[in-house]
């Protein structure tokens, strides 16, 4: 199964507080095919937003993550750390909360609902 991501800073997807979110819709499978992509997106995103920017990886069109997805993953969160901002993700799959269960990696990641379709 092939797997896109859209980034889109500026998105409105948070709660009117400071600046918007930069928002990665993923659809389709986070496996070790596509793990570095995705890392590659939010670290490009990264680079080019503000310090202390939000992420949100919206997961609402993903069904599946593999452990290289789950590793992509903490290393972009590491990547928003390091700016000083913050990645969550949004609508993961019962899969997806079952192995951040499994992996004692639940508390990493923020939980929140499904920012809406990216904009075309």
């Amino acid at each position: 199964m092939s797997s896109e991501f859209d980034v889109r800073a500026g998105d409105r997807a948070g709660d009117g507080d400071g600046p918007a979110p930069v928002v990665v819709h993923v659809t389709g499978e986070i496996d070790i095919r596509h793990a570095g992509e995705l890392e590659s997106m939010v670290t490009a995103a990264l680079s080019g937003a503000r310090s202390a920017t939000s992420v949100i990886v919206d997961l609402t069109n993903s069904s599946f993550c593999d452990s290289a997805g789950l590793s992509a993953l903490i290393r972009a969160r590491e990547a928003a750390l390091r700016t000083g901002g913050t990645l969550s993700l949004a609508a993961p799959s019962h899969q997806m909360l079952r192995l951040l269960d499994l992996t004692g990696t639940a508390g990493l990641f923020p939980v929140r609902p499904a920012v809406g379709p990216p904009p075309r």
